[in-house]
């Protein structure tokens, strides 16, 4: 057994900290003693596990400010890392740390402690801004060169697909190996998680299209509004007020673009004249994804050059096919034309997809058998259970 330490910046409910509270789980299960660091967790906003007691959670320095001035977010999560590391070395003994998103606390961890340090890289930080101004690029230079630098001091590198794999290295040319770790389904909790009765999917909805993303622009959400009107067009009258769009989505009101783009796509959906047939949601609970994910006929998943995308898997894995953007980890993970379509990111296209399922009203149960079995195979919780098991008793000196 291995005393494992988790450090995360904010444990929220994104597919981040699902991860991370997976990869707590699985290495719990394996008897090791696993404790979560983080920096700010909400539980109003955050997974189950995290505050029902099956994970030890402990948050330190949330005091710290997230920006400054509604600025340097980037410099601030540095900065509470950091604060976060240097707690966890003069308090604690650990046999191996596990770290995500920032590796900035790294070198801090490696200098005042003797533990090994994973490092599970989703995609490199310095690529998800832009740099539009001088000042800009100035602020970030130092910190991007500190990103490279003490990722590549990690005793381990994970990344989450091919395609992440690819971008780290070309990003950061000093790093030279990392390994593959596919975020994964833990079965068991998908088949124990109660499946409520609700009345969000209404009565008259024979086709339901489900969009499953946090509230924020990169995820490209609108696409799914756009591609929803398209497929309006195509359809008769009798056939469209049977369809319905749902958009459930991550929202923490402490985000600005969060609030922000939340009233954008309502008022997007105004102006389309789709808001009749349109339900948001905000931050649903674990039943309620679920019972979204298995009672739609198709996930629509739109984000391009999307890292993984652990929805997919969760959607195909509740026999519910995939219209997703044709690049990114969605190329790895659903199969064209079997557990869904691959589009170009383009409201026809998307809106073309969709109205296969509503013309031929027994594909989504044929694509959805073919999901399921598509993610026993490849994305069991068993397989990675045993990846970041071995990888820890190998940090650890075990093997």
């Amino acid at each position: 057994m291995n005393k494992v330490v988790f450090l995360h910046p904010d444990l929220g409910i994104g597919g981040a900290e699902r991860l991370i509270v997976d990869m707590a789980l699985a290495l719990q299960s394996c008897g090791h003693e696993v404790t979560i660091y983080t920096s700010h967790h909400d539980p109003s906003h955050c997974f189950t596990e995290t505050k029902d007691g099956t994970l030890k959670v402990i948050s330190k320095f949330d005091w710290l400010p997230r920006h400054i001035l509604g600025k340097c977010f980037a410099l601030c999560a540095v900065l509470r890392m950091m604060f976060l590391a240097l707690y966890v070395c003069l308090s604690l003994t650990a046999d191996v740390f596990i770290v995500d998103q920032v590796s900035a606390c790294i070198p801090i961890l490696k200098w005042l402690s003797s533990s090994k340090v994973l490092f599970y890289c989703h995609f490199p930080d310095m690529l998800l801004t832009q740099r539009v101004t001088m000042l800009k690029r100035l602020y970030r230079k130092p910190l991007d060169w500190l990103e490279g630098w003490s990722t590549s001091i990690a005793d381990k590198i994970f990344v989450n697909s091919r395609f992440t794999e690819g971008i780290v290295k070309l990003t950061f040319p000093q790093i030279s190996d990392c390994d593959i770790l596919y975020p994964s389904l833990n079965f068991d909790k998908f088949e124990n998680t109660n499946n409520p009765v609700c009345d969000i999917i209404p009565e008259s909805a024979s086709t339901v299209f489900l969009s499953m993303n946090r509230y924020e622009r990169k995820k490209e959400i609108s696409l799914a509004l756009q591609a929803f009107a398209s497929l309006q067009r195509s359809l008769s009258v009798t056939q469209y007020t049977q369809c319905h769009l749902i958009i459930a989505g991550g929202y923490d009101e402490r985000v600005t673009e969060n609030v922000e783009y939340h009233l954008e796509l309502a008022e997007l959906a105004d102006k389309l004249k789709i808001a009749d047939s349109v339900t948001f949601l905000c931050s649903v609970d674990d039943d309620t994804k679920l019972y979204l994910l298995r009672n739609s006929t198709a996930l629509i998943y739109t984000p391009s050059n999307e890292h993984f995308g652990i929805v997919p898997i969760e959607a195909m894995y509740c026999a519910t096919p995939v219209i997703a953007v044709n690049t990114g980890g969605p190329l790895e993970t659903v199969k064209q034309g079997e557990t869904g379509f691959l589009c170009n990111p383009l409201p026809g296209d998307f809106g073309r997809a969709m109205g296969r399922f509503v013309e031929e009203p027994g594909l989504s149960a044929e694509m959805g058998l073919q999901g399921v079995a598509h993610v026993k195979k490849r994305f069991s919780f068993t397989a990675f259970t045993d990846t970041i098991d071995e990888a820890v008793r190998e940090l650890s000196g075990e093997i």
